[in-house]
């Protein structure tokens, strides 16, 4: 469940791809460029890196060095298009990470919050 939110915005793109690479290329030979990220990266359990101290980026980078043939062949088929998807994808994920930190933020911000019940701490004065 932990690439849960990942898993959702690669299946955003990948339905944004599936028309345009459907049409172009529908063999076994080559598999869906997105597909094979999210079933590479689902697979890769990332969260395990990060219970050993590993940060996101070294993470990301150390599962680029592993798939680094998968990927050149990968990047031998893009066109322009996919390009501009992989940039828009970029654009999706970093707007993502801003709603992560600002929605830690305002949990962050709650929980500091003290409730002050006004009429118990009141004198009466008679």
């Amino acid at each position: 469940m932990p690439n849960r939110q990942l898993t959702i915005i690669i299946n955003v793109v990948n339905n944004l791809l599936m028309e345009k690479i459907v049409g172009k290329e529908n063999n076994n030979e080559s598999e869906l460029w997105f597909n094979w990220l999210t079933r590479k990266f689902n697979s890769y359990e990332a969260f395990k890196e990060f219970a050993l101290g590993q940060n996101p980026e070294d993470v990301a980078e150390k599962f680029v060095e592993v798939n680094s043939l998968a990927i050149s062949d990968i990047f031998n088929k893009f066109d322009e298009e996919d390009k501009e998807t992989l940039d828009q994808f970029q654009k999706l994920t970093e707007c993502e990470w801003h709603v992560f930190r600002i929605l830690k933020k305002q949990l962050d911000s709650r929980n500091k919050v003290t409730l002050v019940d006004f009429k118990k701490s009141k004198k009466v004065k008679k």
